[in-house]
């Protein structure tokens, strides 16, 4: 019989070696594992709250261990992390929280471990799941509750003040909210909200942006009519609005220039009423075809996918009313998403702005004369938002900073906006808008 607690042991375990992607290891896992639907879902919920409260749990582990944590056998580790996790943030019983760890236990063959595991969970219930904050500084102590690392603490208090920061790693934490751009080019977002309820799949129209759904209790989306018939594609708010801070319109040429897998691409089809030209590029053969496939199912045939070298001028690429640089970024705008970035050093992102200036600059270079170009990222980081969208515009006196309203309250008249996460709204992410003059 398939066990999910097991499934999620392996899993973590095989992140811990291999630093693989937590959605792609879970997809495949769950897909050939023979649990249940309800069992599914319990271990996708275990896997990424573990995987996300990670530094939050082996800060507890420490507390509650007389031996060096470093000692530790990596396989115990995971059972205590698994343990903890369902003590503080789930509603599994706590008796039963710690029998199955010990049962985990001899799953894995750590029999040695039994006892070790029962009497630190058993110690920590009967302290009453006391954790100690003495003597640590802000940064630290807002590293430890969320679960976060504290040069990100730190970096996130030092670029956008304690309260944004303290935002940011709550919005971190949990099940991100899933929203569904409306293919507006074959429904209404009323209209897909009762196709959707007749698949089973709750759904409301999202008040603050038209077009946008909020989606709950999703199922296998893809096995939906609604999914089939090209009535919508899944996009989180604040990608939306990315696409509507570009503004295109009927009949203009737009590029996309790293699309993949293209949602962006198919949002600014649908904004185009599907007339027009959207050139929608990336690097690999294998990404391409998955931005073909949606536009195929979307039914938007002006989007053309395309292989294409971000970094290299094309000169086959036509000159374009609009380009959208959407750059590759260190995603600390979607933690919640990809929880596995958070165990990332600082230092893996320090060469980010240099390749990100480079494929603004090309890219700037298929924006018509009247034409505009947005540079945006899904991160939250000085050093790749507004310090390249100000040293490019220092650079390029042909280009100049434009405010482009977007239909979404509260949003700064800026040519630059930084998207704070919302619990119960978008992703972080940040746009720059430019018009190039001469």
């Amino acid at each position: 019989m398939a066990d999910a607690r097991l499934t999620v042991a392996k899993l973590l375990l095989k992140m811990e070696s291999s630093g693989s992607y937590s959605n792609i290891l879970l997809d495949s896992a769950l897909t050939e594992s023979g649990l249940s639907e309800r069992d599914k879902a319990f271990a996708a919920a275990l896997f990424y709250g573990v995987t996300e409260r990670k530094m939050t749990l082996d800060y507890i582990i420490k507390q509650y261990c007389r031996m060096p944590f470093e000692k530790l056998e990596t396989e115990a580790v995971v059972v205590l992390r698994m343990g903890i996790y369902q003590i503080l943030y789930t509603s599994v019983p706590e008796s039963a929280a710690v029998n199955e760890s010990v049962k985990l236990c001899k799953k894995l063959k750590l029999f040695s471990a039994q006892g070790f595991v029962n009497g630190l969970l058993r110690t920590f219930l009967r302290r009453e799941k006391a954790v100690s904050y003495v003597g640590l500084s802000t940064a630290e102590r807002l590293s430890i509750q969320y679960s976060a690392p504290q040069w990100l603490a730190q970096k996130w208090t030092d670029e956008y003040g304690e309260a944004n920061a303290v935002k940011c790693l709550k919005a971190s934490l949990g099940a991100p909210p899933i929203y569904a751009r409306v293919n507006t080019t074959k429904i209404s977002a009323e209209d897909l909200v009762k196709s959707l309820k007749t698949d089973g799949i709750k759904a409301s129209v999202f008040p603050n942006l038209t077009g946008c759904v909020k989606l709950e209790k999703t199922g296998d989306l893809e096995r939906s009519e609604a999914f089939r018939s090209g009535l919508f594609h899944i996009q989180d708010v604040s990608s939306q609005l990315c696409c509507h801070t570009l503004k295109p319109i009927v009949n203009e040429t737009v590029l996309d220039i790293c699309a993949a897998p293209g949602g962006k691409s198919f949002t600014m089809a649908e904004l185009m009423g599907n007339n027009g030209r959207v050139i929608s590029m990336d690097l690999y053969e294998q990404r391409v075809d998955l931005i073909r496939k949606g536009a195929w199912r979307l039914g938007l045939r002006i989007v053309e996918a395309e292989i294409n070298n971000a970094v290299k001028f094309n000169e086959n690429l036509p000159m374009a009313d609009r380009v959208l640089c959407d750059v590759p970024c260190s995603g600390l705008g979607v933690i919640r998403r990809k929880p596995e970035i958070k165990y990332k050093s600082e230092e893996e992102f320090e060469e980010l702005p240099r390749l990100q200036m480079a494929i603004l600059e090309t890219s700037a270079r298929y924006v018509k004369v009247g034409g505009t170009l947005v540079y945006s990222t899904c991160t939250l980081s000085r050093a790749e938002n507004d310090d390249v969208a100000a040293a490019f515009a220092a650079e390029h006196p042909e280009f100049s900073p434009i405010v482009q309203t977007i239909p979404y309250a509260g949003a700064e008249n800026s040519p630059t906006r930084t998207f704070f996460p919302e619990e119960d709204g978008g992703d972080g992410f940040f746009t720059a808008s430019f018009r190039r003059t001469k």
